[in-house]
């Protein structure tokens, strides 16, 4: 047992000799060991100080004290600043929409027949009565001159009767009998004349022929179409808007289009209808919008870009720069008496000049674009340009440009950050 102990205090005192050993080496032979032993609090055992510092003594003392404070002082970190501004997102929804007549009509006849006449020429303007084609009617003519001679006829009997009536000449019973005859000759007349009028076709409405589907001499029947008619006098657009704008669609709400073909034009108009219900597949909801078009220079079928304008949502908005990431999450560093706040951002919309956020800032507040990295919370900071500096530096400062505002655009389509 006692060997054992001798053993491993001999181990011990190898080791320790080792070690020492090993330190007087590593001091002499590596230059900067003073500097670490002193960074390290253990300048006590440094065994080879440079001659300059054994001989100041409390000299060298005092400078480490004053480089200490040069270097506190150091840590106020330079910076550049810039306000925050106000930005405004979803103020306005852009949807491409197709534009419709106010009115249109697709003429067919209500009767079969063979076309004799067309009196009319495609394009042109017409007005609500004016006849497009005529029908053969040759035998409905002859109907209406044998119903007239009917109710001729019937006429005379029940004149005659009535008057024999009152000479008790003949019963009442007849004389009933034969109106009963005049009344119906006069309905057979009635349908002889509508079959008549069927065979020639009028427009419906005022507005702008279009081209003729047929020409003079072909059959047509009820299922043909004869010419569409468009009433341009005011033209529909029809769009759709994403489901989280539908409460804003209203009636009479003022939009603006632009249409493709007619570039550098805007048309001022209003929304004329609104679906009832948000469409499932696609989450979106049909809006009908009415424009002007006084000089007829717009079409049916035309596309349009059609753009609501709404009141918005105000957000702060601070310089790209200004934002910073960590674990955390986004944020940047407000400036208030040259003292340094780190204030927490949720992003709302990122623009080219400017970034919509959620936070705790309001407008002329200042945030720091540049010289981040030196910045704590809490510490005292210089600013060299921004717009506001201390007064002893004011003549240093340079006045920055407003940080711009920019609206957002949805469809998508419509569309957020």
């Amino acid at each position: 047992m006692r060997d054992k102990t001798l053993k491993l205090w001999k181990q011990t005192l190898f080791s320790l000799v080792l070690i020492g050993i090993a330190f007087v080496t590593w001091s002499w032979a590596y230059p900067g060991s003073h500097d670490l032993l002193v960074r390290n609090g253990l300048q006590n055992i440094s065994l080879f100080a440079p001659a300059a510092d054994a001989d100041k003594g409390d000299a060298a003392a005092g400078q480490r004290r004053g480089a200490q404070e040069g270097r506190r002082g150091a840590r106020e970190a330079i910076v550049i600043v810039a306000p925050v501004s106000e930005g405004i997102v979803n103020d306005k929804l852009i949807a491409i929409g197709t534009g419709q007549a106010v009115r249109s009509v697709s003429v067919r006849t209500l009767v079969s027949g063979q076309i004799a006449e067309i009196p009319v020429g495609p394009g042109g303007k017409i007005n609500r009565g004016d006849v497009l084609i005529r029908l053969d009617a040759a035998q409905e003519e002859l109907a209406v001159e044998r119903a007239k001679l009917t109710v001729n006829d019937a006429t005379a009997k029940t004149t005659r009767l009535q008057s024999l009536v009152a000479s008790r000449a003949v019963s009442s019973v007849e004389a009933d009998q034969a109106q009963n005859v005049l009344d119906a000759a006069k309905v057979a007349l009635r349908e002889a004349e509508l079959n008549l009028a069927r065979r020639t076709v009028t427009a419906p409405i005022s507005g702008s022929l279009g081209i003729l589907a047929v020409n003079a001499g072909d059959y047509v029947t009820s299922q043909s179409e004869i010419a569409s008619i468009d009433d341009r006098s005011q033209i529909l657009i029809e769009f759709f808007v994403p489901e989280r704008f539908a409460s804003g669609m209203e009636i009479g709400k003022k939009v603006t289009a632009l249409a493709s073909a007619r570039p550098g034009e805007r048309f001022i108009g209003e929304i004329s209808a609104v679906d009832n219900r948000v469409d499932e597949a696609s989450r979106t909801l049909r809006v009908r919008a009415r424009i002007a078009n006084v000089d007829d220079t717009l079409r049916a079928g035309m596309s349009f870009e059609v753009t609501i304008g709404f009141e918005g949502e105000r957000w702060p908005a601070v310089d790209p720069l200004a934002i910073q990431w960590d674990s955390v999450g986004a944020y940047v560093w407000q400036i208030t008496d040259s003292k340094a706040r780190r204030v927490d951002v949720a992003i709302i919309q990122r623009n080219s000049d400017s970034v919509l956020v959620k936070a705790d800032l309001v407008t002329g507040d200042e945030v720091v674009t540049e010289g981040v990295q030196n910045v704590r919370p809490g510490a005292t900071v210089r600013i060299i340009s921004g717009s506001r500096q201390p007064d002893d530096k004011k003549d240093q400062a340079t006045t920055p440009e407003p940080t711009a505002q920019r609206s957002a655009t949805e469809k998508s389509g419509g569309n957020g950050a």
